[in-house]
């Protein structure tokens, strides 16, 4: 009778460790920005929980008309501020590209918090309301991009999306241009295909086969 005891309490013991160790899952380490809500850290792909900040592509429209690319600004801002920091994260959820949904700190602060209160990000309400009295108070002092006239990042995602689409479904080679001028081709799987968007205003194109993207001028991309 003693020996069962025993056992029934190791095994209620290992279910509350587990359990305890379910309910702080997460990951620490070192800070390297993707972009406005997007880190890894230590390794690990993070979205941040509850926000939601314009792509690195996206521009926006100050009051006196001038085009600028806020969504660069807020990644080098971003950077400047938490990259090579050590973050603790705590996981909320996985999101559809495989990533850490989580909430983040640096020595105590809430990232997320904190570039909505500049300005950097917006609530992103479609999955919490947590930073949206924060977004409030930053859109009524102009804070960061407030201070101009800019596009929803979902709205801005949805409308590259459509503009997007290959021509013909069979020709999915992406031919990107790179900031330095660099003609780039990138094949469905590597690294980077799902994250580049062709801009056809701009010079960029679909290929429909390697031989074709080579003939044109593109080179391969590294991953």
């Amino acid at each position: 009778m003693h020996m069962v005891r025993w056992v029934l309490s190791m095994l209620t013991a290992m279910a509350v460790c587990t359990g305890a160790s379910s309910a702080v899952a997460g990951t620490v380490g070192v800070i390297r920005v993707i972009d406005g809500d997007t880190l890894d850290v230590g390794g690990t792909r993070v979205r941040l929980h509850g926000i939601d900040a314009p792509e690195a592509d996206q521009t926006c429209t100050t009051t006196g008309g001038e085009i600028w690319r806020c969504g660069a600004w807020v990644s080098q801002t971003v950077t400047a501020r938490f990259g090579g920091k050590t973050a603790r994260c705590v996981s909320i959820d996985t999101d559809r590209y495989g990533r850490m949904v989580a909430r983040c700190n640096v020595d105590g602060q809430d990232i997320a918090a904190n570039l909505v209160t500049e300005g950097l990000a917006f609530s992103y309400r479609r999955y919490s309301d947590a930073y949206t009295g924060m977004e409030r108070a930053a859109a009524s002092r102009g804070a960061g991009l407030h201070s101009s006239r800019f596009q929803s990042p979902a709205e801005f995602r949805k409308s590259r999306s459509n503009a997007d689409a290959p021509p013909d479904g069979a020709c999915r080679i992406k031919g990107n241009i790179s900031s330095d001028g660099t003609r780039i081709y990138h094949v469905p799987g590597q690294h980077h295909y799902d994250r580049t968007r062709i801009r056809t205003k701009q010079g960029e194109r679909w290929f429909c086969s390697v031989a074709e993207a080579r003939a044109a001028g593109w080179r391969a991309a590294r991953r």
